[in-house]
């Protein structure tokens, strides 16, 4: 059995989370979807919520990696819940369980996932213009290691493909 690709979605919270950014979220879940992929996402509003929404309502599979310890506090669209009880430190576990990640928006938190993903060397597409803490890196690096190139994309369906083009062999 080959291994499905796993790709992460991270942007907004609930807090800060627009309606622009929700469709955003919701089509790239439809996108990694239709891609055969499984969706990973942090399990609880906004961007994560949306995405997720998407995934499910185009047949596919979505995993929800959640700081808390209840499963319950996933949001209604994670088919498979991970409470890690872990807080902010669930940001590595996420960066660490995707093949790639996808950002839409986002503050600190998804700097932090960001952080992480560069650090471990994780292909990344950002949504440009979403006015995010991620926009000044976007096409380009992180700090001065150039460990992994954040490329830009200004469509859902563009970063979907981007994202799977980087994870081709």
């Amino acid at each position: 059995m080959v291994k499905k690709r796993q790709i992460l979605v991270i942007g907004n919270n609930t807090k800060g989370c627009l309606p622009n950014h929700e469709k955003i979220a919701y089509e790239v879940g439809v996108e990694i979807a239709k891609s055969g992929s499984v969706l990973i996402c942090g399990g609880l509003g906004g961007v994560m919520t949306a995405a997720a929404h998407g995934a499910k309502d185009a047949n596919g599979l979505t995993v929800g990696i959640i700081p808390q310890n209840d499963p319950s506090e996933a949001n209604e669209f994670c088919d498979i819940v991970i409470p890690t009880g872990m807080g902010l430190a669930r940001d590595f576990l996420n960066a660490l369980s995707a093949d790639g990640v996808i950002i839409v928006g986002g503050g600190s938190g998804t700097l932090s996932e960001t952080c992480a993903a560069y650090m471990h060397k994780k292909p990344m597409v950002a949504i440009r213009n979403l006015n995010s803490s991620v926009d000044p890196y976007i096409d380009g690096y992180l700090d001065h290691r150039e460990n992994i190139k954040i490329v830009g994309a200004d469509t859902p369906q563009e970063a979907v493909q981007k994202i799977l083009e980087l994870l081709s062999p």
